[in-house]
């Protein structure tokens, strides 16, 4: 496909909530380019998707100002059809978050010399009155060529433009590492990007953000009412990460203090060991890894019960004095009921220029929704309750869409094509990907992304379908390169295969192994030959009979991309 006379596109590189990046060829200039398709959520009227496309195609000119090594280029924003395409420099390259789902979290000093780069491409946009909005590790790219690098300023707002809200109600950002007071109040400062930059510094040395809870919406509670996690891998990084993540963003530090800091850390005493660190750490058991996971703050605490003050005086036994009513309590109580409150839609779209889209409407409002989301599903996803271990010594997932808690939104109901034989069962329903393809589905199942693959899970039992893209390798040696690649990871304990073998046109690789959580899984990944796609089948190895029927209906319903 050729777009605007002159970006041939070659193949997809990436997909998420808002668009989609291909690796293409600049026919005019002779070189590689990444080319992002603004694609707003389907769920967002055709008001407000016009309005996605036009403050695209502003503040990417806006951002396009930039010139900095440390910074993604802009070359070109051209519409097609009336949606806004941006042309960006390709750059060969791993993501932070890739980094530290395959090697586990960082060293400080490391983590370190990261800041300072992205530091180097905040100041340089902060300078010409860009703000980007987005800070996190999916945002920064390593490169291949060892540079560190800041891309997607799709959120960016610049002097002059709206920097507070996309409309009334609704805030850009995703929500782990969105400072405090934009999720309160949907303010857009300098201040509030060098919040994200300490929160994706804090998920470089500690696996996970200081702010990781099993839902959005619980996220945005302790965002509210609790301080970060705490960072006991931090080492000579501590004081960035203090300094960057205090709630009040007049005492967060500067450009400057920040650059300091971070210098004394990436070039510092060498880094201390850890507490599990050194001759008198007790090694792991055989086969078994770290089901320890990070001090975690009560999930969704109740904000309308005052939290204790953390500076008011033990009472004795220990306890905390109950506290004396005074007017700065309140205030701070109906602050943190104000921002749970907005929260009344949440919708989390991830991957590609991701945003948590918060809609602070009226109470009851539930647009988006065909009855107002719960919280969370009622139960763990694959792996189990509660929230998945991560950091040094965790393996990474090794399929996609293995999750601890089921996370997106319910299934929007379609219907089905013209001339389509498969009847669904009563309760199911059929979903029309924005990718092209179509399957059936429990209507009680939640979808999300995961990359570029498509979850479907059901919240009751935890089993998991997910679409993956693959590529023009064999559809054996793909797998066969995917398992290798798994168990070379130590993502698969306890590996037993079942079965990896040719068929129907393509290959299935079936397996079960054991979860960090301890319980054993079974999953089946089937390529489809002629579609390049791999359709993932996940359950709790105890589960796999009772699944298989739903795994029939799906598969016979699953229709690829014409």
């Amino acid at each position: 496909m050729l777009i605007a006379s002159r970006y041939r596109l070659l193949d997809m590189v990436g997909r998420g909530g808002m668009g989609r990046v291909w690796r293409a060829r600049d026919e005019m200039l002779h070189r590689e380019v990444a080319v992002k398709e603004i694609v707003p959520p389907g769920w967002l009227d055709d008001h407000e998707q016009a309005r996605v496309r036009s403050r695209t195609m502003r503040e990417a000119r806006a951002a396009a100002r930039l010139n900095h090594p440390a910074v993604v280029r802009l070359y070109d924003v051209v519409a097609v059809d009336g949606s806004p395409w941006i042309v960006m420099e390709y750059v060969p390259s791993r993501t932070l978050q890739d980094v530290v789902d395959a090697e586990g979290s960082l060293e400080p000093s490391r983590a370190a010399r990261i800041g300072l780069a992205v530091l180097d491409a905040l100041q340089a946009a902060h300078t010409a009155g860009v703000l980007h909005r987005d800070i996190k590790p999916q945002n920064v790219l390593m490169a291949h060529d060892g540079r560190v690098m800041l891309t997607d300023f799709g959120l960016a707002t610049f002097d002059g433009g709206d920097g507070t809200m996309t409309r009334p109600g609704m805030v850009l950002g995703s929500p782990q590492y969105v400072a405090p007071e934009r999720a309160a109040e949907g303010v857009s400062t300098v201040a509030a990007d060098l919040w994200s930059l300490g929160a994706t510094l804090h998920a470089a040395v500690e696996g996970q953000s200081p702010y990781a809870r099993s839902t959005a919406m619980a996220t945005l509670s302790a965002l509210a009412a609790s301080p970060p996690d705490p960072a006991p891998h931090a080492g000579a990084l501590a004081p960035v990460l203090d300094g960057l993540l205090r709630r009040d963003p007049r005492d967060r530090l500067d450009h400057d203090t920040a650059r300091r800091l971070l210098s004394t850390a990436a070039t510092g005493p060498a880094d201390p060991p850890s507490a599990t660190d050194g001759p008198s750490a007790e090694p792991p058991a055989p086969g078994l890894v770290d089901q320890a996971t990070p001090a975690d703050d009560p999930d969704d605490p109740d904000p309308t019960i005052p939290l204790p003050d953390p500076d008011a005086p033990a009472a004795p036994g220990g306890t905390s004095p109950t506290p004396a009513p005074d007017p700065s309590a309140a205030g701070r109580t109906a602050r943190r009921v104000a921002v749970v409150a907005v929260a009344l839609l949440v919708a989390v779209v991830a991957g590609v220029g991701t945003a948590l889209i918060v809609d602070r409407g009226k109470p009851g409002d539930t647009t988006g929704w065909s009855s107002p989301p719960p919280d969370r599903p009622p139960n763990g996803g694959p792996l189990g309750p509660g929230p998945l271990p991560r950091g040094r010594g965790i393996p990474p997932p090794p399929f996609a869409c293995v999750r601890p808690d089921i996370i997106g939104a319910p299934v929007r109901p379609g219907t089905p094509q013209p001339g389509e034989e498969f009847q669904a069962p009563p309760g199911w329903v059929w979903h029309a990907d924005t990718t092209g393809f179509r399957v059936s589905v429990p209507a009680t199942w939640w979808t999300s992304r995961d990359g570029t693959a498509a979850c479907f899970q059901d919240p009751a039992t935890g089993r998991a379908f997910s679409v993956a893209e693959g590529g023009a390798v064999d559809p054996l040696q793909r797998l066969r390169t995917a398992r290798d690649a798994a168990a070379a990871a130590g993502a698969l304990p306890g590996y037993d295969e079942i079965r990896l073998a040719t068929g129907d046109g393509g290959a299935e690789w079936e397996c079960r192994w054991q979860t960090p959580h301890g319980r054993w899984l079974r999953a089946r990944q089937q390529t489809l030959g002629a579609n390049r796609l791999t359709l993932g089948w996940i359950t709790y190895d105890e589960d796999w009979a009772a699944a298989a029927a739903d795994w029939e209906l799906v598969r016979k319903s699953f229709r690829p991309p014409r």
